[in-house]
C-alpha cells in the first residue's frame, strides 16, 4: 500500500503550495505598496511647480500681464532683496518668504534656496521665485533650473524687464543706434572667482557696454576701458533704473567715476559705456535726483507691506541655514 507516501506527498505539497502562496502575496503586497509609495511621490511632484517670475527694475508698472497673473496664484513667494516690496500685493494669499542676496551683504546661501523651493514644490505647492530685472540675466536662474530639473519638478519662466533696458529708457536712448554699434553686450563686473572680465576685449568689439554689479569697481574699469577706448567715450549711471527713485549722471569714461559719486550714486547701478550713450537726450543734462518723498519709491516702502493676512511670513538673512530652520506646516491652500 502507498497510503503513507500518498499522504506525504499530499500534506507536502499542500504545505509548500500554501508556502509558495504566502510567499507570492507578501511580495505582491510589497510590490503594490512600493508602485502607491511612486505613484504618491509623482503626484506629489507633478501637482507642484516653481515659476520663475520677473520682477523687472522695479515700478510695478513694469511688470508684465503674465507675472501679475502667476502671482495671484501663488502659494508661496520667495523674494529677492531687490524686489519691490509692493509685489506682494499681488500674492494676497501667499506665504512670503524674503531670500536676500546682495554683494558685501550677508546672504540667504544658494543651496538653501533651491532647497526650499523642491520641499514646497513637492507639497504640490505653486513657488513663485520672484527676482528682480529679468530672471535669465545675471539672476542664477541656472543654477535654480538644473537644481529643480534634477529633483523632477515642473518649472515655468515669466521673463521681465532688464534694468539695462530700464536705465537707457531714462536716458532716451537707444543701446543698438547703428551709427554707433551692431549690439549690445551684457556684462557682470564680479565674476565667480571675484575676478573681472577682460575689459580691453569687450572694449574691442565696439558694442554698447551694459555693465552690472560694477558700482564698487567703477573707477578700475573705466580707467581700463578709457584705455583700450578713449577717456572721451560717453558713459553713463542709472541708479534704481525704472523705478521712481531712478537717478542718473552722465559723462565719459574720464568722468564718469568722479561724477557718480559726486551724486553719491550707489548699488543698484547700471553702467552704460559707448557712442551711443551720448546719444542719450539726458546726455549732459543735471542729473535726476530722487524724490525722496514718493511713498512709492522702493526705498521708502513700509516694511510692513510684505506682512500678508497669513501669519507665517518669514525672514531669512543669515549666513547658515539648515532645512529645519523653515516650518513648513502652516500654509493655507485655496478653495
Amino acid at each position: 500500500m502507498n497510503t503513507g507516501n500518498e499522504t506525504g506527498n499530499e500534506t507536502g505539497n499542500e504545505m509548500g503550495d500554501e508556502s509558495g502562496k504566502e510567499t507570492s502575496s507578501a511580495a505582491d503586497k510589497s510590490a503594490n505598496d512600493n508602485a502607491k509609495t511612486c505613484a504618491r511621490n509623482n503626484a506629489d511632484i507633478g501637482a507642484g511647480k516653481v515659476t520663475l517670475v520677473s520682477a523687472g527694475p522695479g515700478d510695478l508698472d513694469l511688470l508684465t500681464l503674465r507675472a501679475a497673473k502667476v502671482l495671484a496664484s501663488a502659494d508661496v513667494v520667495l523674494l529677492d532683496d531687490l524686489v519691490n516690496p509692493e509685489i506682494v500685493t499681488l500674492a494676497p494669499q501667499a506665504r512670503v518668504i524674503r531670500v536676500g542676496k546682495r554683494g558685501g551683504c550677508r546672504s540667504t546661501p544658494q543651496a538653501f534656496i533651491e532647497r526650499l523651493m523642491q520641499r514646497y514644490a513637492r507639497r504640490g505647492l505653486h513657488v513663485v521665485r520672484v527676482k528682480g530685472g529679468d530672471a535669465l540675466l545675471f539672476g542664477r536662474a541656472g543654477e535654480e533650473l538644473a537644481a529643480l530639473r534634477r529633483a523632477g519638478v515642473t518649472i515655468e519662466i515669466v521673463n521681465g524687464i532688464s534694468s539695462a533696458f530700464a536705465a537707457a529708457a531714462g536716458l532716451g536712448m537707444s543701446l543698438t543706434h547703428r551709427d554707433h554699434c551692431q549690439g549690445v553686450t551684457f556684462v557682470t563686473a564680479h565674476l565667480r572667482d571675484h575676478s573681472e572680465p577682460d575689459w580691453r576685449a569687450l572694449a574691442a568689439t565696439g558694442m554698447t557696454l551694459a555693465i552690472y554689479m560694477g558700482m564698487s569697481r567703477i573707477d578700475t574699469l573705466c580707467a581700463t576701458l578709457a584705455e583700450a577706448l578713449s577717456r572721451t567715450t560717453p558713459a553713463a549711471v542709472v541708479q534704481w533704473a525704472g523705478s521712481a527713485n531712478e537717478r542718473r549722471v552722465t559723462g565719459t569714461l574720464g568722468t564718469i567715476a568722479m561724477l557718480a559719486r559726486a551724486a553719491e550714486l550707489g548699488s543698484p547701478a547700471i553702467i552704460l559705456v559707448g557712442d551711443a550713450v551720448g546719444e542719450a537726450a539726458a546726455f549732459g543734462t543735471t542729473p535726476r535726483l530722487p524724490n525722496l518723498n514718493d511713498s512709492h519709491s522702493p526705498l521708502n516702502v513700509p516694511h510692513a507691506l510684505i506682512d500678508t493676512d497669513i501669519d507665517t511670513n518669514i525672514d531669512i538673512d543669515t549666513d547658515s541655514h539648515t532645512d529645519s530652520d523653515i516650518d513648513l506646516a502652516p500654509i493655507r491652500r485655496r478653495a
